[in-house]
């Protein structure tokens, strides 16, 4: 099993999950690259772990073209064969699959876990969370909470690399050497045009402001400030 990913738009990854000739896609906000990408592969599922356009734009001409089976929360439900939720286990290419409710960016935001690789769209960034358009800080901060206790070897793929911006953000409000270290290793890798992903949970535990507010009103006050920095 290998997972790649596959660019779009600005910044958006869309992450691949793959066996032999058979993929799975994450979040395909933009069918063309997919379709570039898969040639002679089959495209067999897609994960998705919200509404927003940037992850859903490209399912309809994918379900078309390559009949994948969808899932995805109750709001994707327009385009899902298969709804799942909290707690949810289902099985792709002989892999497991865990749903995780990581609300608050969307009311019904999941992420997906796969053995130790965590599939987290806009809930978790590197160093960084999604903006909580809900306004349901409450629901952001149990979400981020459930995905700082899996183990610190779980592997973070979010689905934008927006790891830059939020260091030197995590860097106005926090100071240790961990950070300093990732901020010079992410510096260095984007000015080659290099993905920095993904992360993992122990390292977000060291680096992230959102993971290391000690309450929800440290998480508010954090969050508020990144929203206008």
């Amino acid at each position: 099993m290998n997972i790649n990913y596959i660019k779009a738009f600005e910044d958006n990854y869309i992450w691949t999950i793959e066996k032999e000739d058979k993929i799975i896609v994450v979040d395909p906000g933009d069918s063309v690259p997919v379709l570039n990408y898969l040639k002679n592969k089959k495209l067999v599922a897609i994960l998705l772990t919200h509404k927003h356009m940037d992850h859903v734009g490209g399912v309809q001409e994918l379900k078309n073209k390559c009949g994948a089976k969808v899932y995805g929360p109750v709001e994707t439900k327009e385009y899902n064969d298969v709804t799942v939720k909290e707690d949810d286990e289902f099985e792709v290419l002989d892999e497991i699959f865990k749903v995780i409710l990581t609300a608050g960016h969307t009311e019904g935001h999941i992420s997906y876990l796969m053995e130790d690789n965590l599939f987290c769209g806009d809930a978790l960034f590197l160093a960084g969370c999604g903006r909580v358009f809900t306004k349901d800080y409450k629901k952001s901060y149990e979400g981020l909470s459930k995905l700082k206790s899996l183990d610190d070897d779980t592997k973070v793929y979010p689905a934008h690399e927006y790891s830059l911006s939020n260091l030197e953000f995590a860097k106005s409000v926090i100071s240790n050497e961990d950070l300093d270290r990732e901020y010079e290793r992410v510096k260095k890798l984007r000015e080659e045009n290099k993905i920095t992903l993904p992360s993992t949970i122990g390292k977000e535990k060291k680096i992230n402001p959102f993971l290391l507010a000690r309450d929800l009103e440290d998480f508010i006050i954090f969050r508020n400030k990144k929203d206008n920095f």
